[in-house]
């Protein structure tokens, strides 16, 4: 299993539904809105290196 830490920056228009979006993208395992320079963090769990960018570009 590997774990990755994705930071994201969004419009702030989009935040609202951002957030119910990443939890439905397979792969993502958390995801949390948090202030400061970036608008979420979401922590990605899949089984190997090379599904972490399938689940980051989708």
């Amino acid at each position: 299993m590997v774990t990755a830490i994705v930071l994201i920056e969004a419009e702030r228009s989009a935040i609202a539904k951002l957030g119910p979006a990443l939890a439905d993208v397979p792969g993502v395992a958390e995801a949390y809105s948090v202030t400061g320079e970036f608008d979420f963090v979401v922590i990605v769990r899949v089984k190997n290196h090379e599904e972490i960018a399938d689940v980051v570009t989708s």
